[in-house]
């Protein structure tokens, strides 16, 4: 498990964040984050957002958006890491909310110029998205423009878009809402990156998802070594991995707990348009569980282009390959460059 990574723009959000719920008494704002978690776990319609005011968008950004910025931080990492030609020069984060991608973008290309627009259907959210991007130090943050309108059958991407996100969204949509989504997607975007909570049925919306980019000429960057079908078997696992998140105190008092980080789970597709170069291509193989190390070896799970899930063990006597192995972590590529 990497620890916390804070490049500039993640030390900046944690510090707008951290004065988000000044004024507004611990319990009230646990109790609303309680009250926003319930109603997430039904089918939210699409005119009726959960973000109702500014006291509710205050208390779910502190307590999400540190999540939600470290797992499509994680995404676009490994998306840059295996095509690092590709800088995107326009965004636009659909259902971005208060804006965790958009944050995790600047954090991926920092410093790059870049047109962001988020799109988003709780008009609460955006204007406290605004707010937060304003304190930032990236141009492009500052620059981002937050427009409010429905997510899914009538959305609408600008043509020739670079990249586009959707991050935890697609549960909140209807079948028909997603399927919009992921194609109004394809259709305006070079490149695309979903990202959903790391359980069983995040997992088949991203396949899902990632069916219909395949279908639409994309190709898969990352988790997955290929653009193949995915060799898990419906019901029996799921892909999913894992970033590390620093705790606030509401973080805390909302889950009980005492302990200083928490690791969230996500799911994550990201494509882009056309064939990847050649020199982009990447590793053979994924990490896609936590690495066991034993005495004398490490075990890998691998998802590889050849033989889809496979298991590795590496020994001492692979030398420079053991030391890589001790050192990897779920969701790394293998081998590293240079093993």
């Amino acid at each position: 498990m990497h620890a916390p990574h804070f490049p500039r723009s993640g030390e900046e959000l944690r510090s707008a964040l951290a004065g988000l719920l000044d004024g507004l008494p611990p319990r009230q704002a646990a109790q609303a984050v309680e009250r926003l978690i319930a109603s997430y776990r039904g089918l939210t319609p699409t005119d009726a957002p959960v973000l109702r005011d500014r006291s509710d968008v205050a208390a779910y950004a502190a307590y999400r958006m540190p999540a939600t910025f470290e797992a499509v931080r994680s995404a676009l990492e490994a998306f840059r890491d295996r095509l690092p030609s590709f800088v995107p020069a326009s965004h636009v984060d659909v259902g971005g909310g208060t804006g965790a991608a958009t944050w995790a973008v600047a954090s991926a290309w920092e410093g790059e110029d870049r047109r962001t627009t988020v799109l988003d259907w709780a008009a609460p959210a955006l204007a406290l998205g605004a707010e937060l991007a304003g304190t930032a130090s990236d141009p492009a943050l500052r620059a981002a423009r937050w427009e409010r309108g429905i997510i899914g059958d009538g959305l609408r991407v600008p043509d020739g878009t670079d990249l586009v996100t959707v991050s935890y969204v697609l549960k909140e949509l209807t079948d028909a809402g997603r399927a919009a989504v992921v194609a109004e997607a394809a259709r305006a975007a070079q490149a695309v990156v979903i990202v959903e909570p790391g359980t069983p049925d995040g997992y088949l919306r991203i396949i899902e998802a990632r069916d219909r980019l395949v279908a639409d000429g994309f190709r898969v960057v990352a988790p997955c070594p290929h653009s193949g079908a995915c060799p898990i078997e419906p019901g029996k696992d799921w892909c999913h991995f894992s970033a590390r998140v620093s705790r606030s105190s509401l973080h805390r008092q909302v889950k009980g707990g005492s302990l200083a980080y928490e690791d969230e789970k996500f799911a994550y597709v990201a494509a882009v348009r056309g064939s990847l170069p050649e020199a982009s291509a990447g590793a053979p193989a994924r990490i896609v569980r936590k690495p066991q190390i034993r005495k004398g070896q490490v075990l890998l799970e691998l998802c590889t282009a050849e033989d889809g899930l496979t298991r590795e063990t590496v020994t001492k006597r692979h030398g420079d390959a053991y030391k890589a192995a001790r050192d990897a972590d779920w969701g790394d590529e293998w081998p590293p460059a240079g093993v």
